[in-house]
């Protein structure tokens, strides 16, 4: 597969525009006295599914030929992936089914349904469900859309940070949270070709390490998956994000469960937001890491995964 560019992205964002609006990128006094320096977030709440994955949900299947609409798509998912094909599907009639764990999230079960969605129920882990969509992919014919093995779907996320980047574009470091890896790769492609200088910090759950083991030993590897954070919760690293994330992020971290489960009471305190696990990483990362980008102009965690607003 060859990698996204930033002229893909550029292209993306042509493509994504007339479906999904700019959202927006807010600073907060409490959180920028928390932390010690001022700190940008990217609200992808304000997307039609509540998530930054729609972007390459749209991309994709925007370009899908006439041949693979007819045949339709397939997904695993242990959400948010999915809510973005079950979007992205019925946007241009196209039939979507999306494997989910039996325990997946109720409400993104919903909304994938809701949307017009065949949701299919198989195994304990994202894994499980992700062998099984691919056992069915290959019976069925339908057009696979893997969760990050897609060059359109890595140029599609890549407009959040190009968005973030044209609303403040002082910005010096990026966390980003990582399951999978697409949202990034999508950050990681954008923001260091505006400014090579911008440092990307990836951030994974410590109970569900595969991404980071695999991009720590520059191989693909699989890893215990136990967190409770569903968008981080993968137990094998993907081949292109991982090929991506070789090349261009700067660094990686891990964190506790614990510490995100603090991260989303921050959030909740500090900015009115009820904030899903996943999108709370970069903060419990960046909590870590305060005292050494103290005084940094700008701060930004981005794509956050999912905002809730609470009036």
């Amino acid at each position: 597969m060859a990698f996204p560019t930033f002229q893909d992205v550029l292209a993306a964002r042509n493509r994504i525009r007339p479906y999904l609006p700019p959202t927006p990128l807010h600073s907060y006094p409490a959180l920028n006295a928390l932390m010690g320096t001022q700190v940008f977030v990217k609200h992808e709440n304000c997307q039609p599914v509540g998530a930054f994955k729609v972007r390459g949900g749209v991309n994709l299947v925007s370009q899908m030929t006439p041949e693979e609409k007819a045949r339709g798509v397939i997904g695993a998912s242990t959400g948010n992936h999915g809510q973005s094909i079950a979007y992205a599907a019925q946007l241009f009639g196209v039939k979507a089914r999306i494997v989910v764990p039996e325990g997946a999230n109720p409400g993104k079960v919903a909304a994938m349904q809701g949307m017009g969605a065949e949701v299919i129920f198989w195994g304990e882990k994202f894994d499980d469900a992700k062998n099984h969509c691919e056992e069915l992919a290959a019976e069925f014919g339908y057009r696979y859309i893997h969760s990050g093995n897609e060059p359109h779907l890595v140029a599609g996320v890549g407009t959040a940070t190009l968005e973030m980047l044209e609303a403040q574009p002082d910005i010096e470091v990026i966390f980003v949270p990582i399951g999978g890896g697409s949202g990034a790769c999508g950050a990681s492609i954008t923001a260091h070709h505006i400014n090579p200088n911008i440092r990307v910090i990836g951030v994974q759950s410590s109970a569900a390490p595969a991404s980071y083991e695999s991009w720590q030993a520059r191989e693909v590897r699989s890893a215990p998956n136990h967190t409770f954070a569903e968008g981080l919760a993968t137990g094998r690293g993907f081949e292109l994000p991982q090929e991506i994330l070789w090349e261009t992020l700067d660094e990686f971290m891990l964190v506790s469960d614990d510490d995100i489960k603090q991260a989303v009471i921050w959030h909740l305190e500090k900015t009115h937001s009820l904030v899903e696990a996943a999108g709370a990483a970069p903060l419990a990362a960046a909590y870590q890491r305060r005292e050494e980008f103290a005084g940094k102009k700008l701060l930004s965690f981005a794509p956050a995964a999912i905002w809730r607003c609470i009036p």
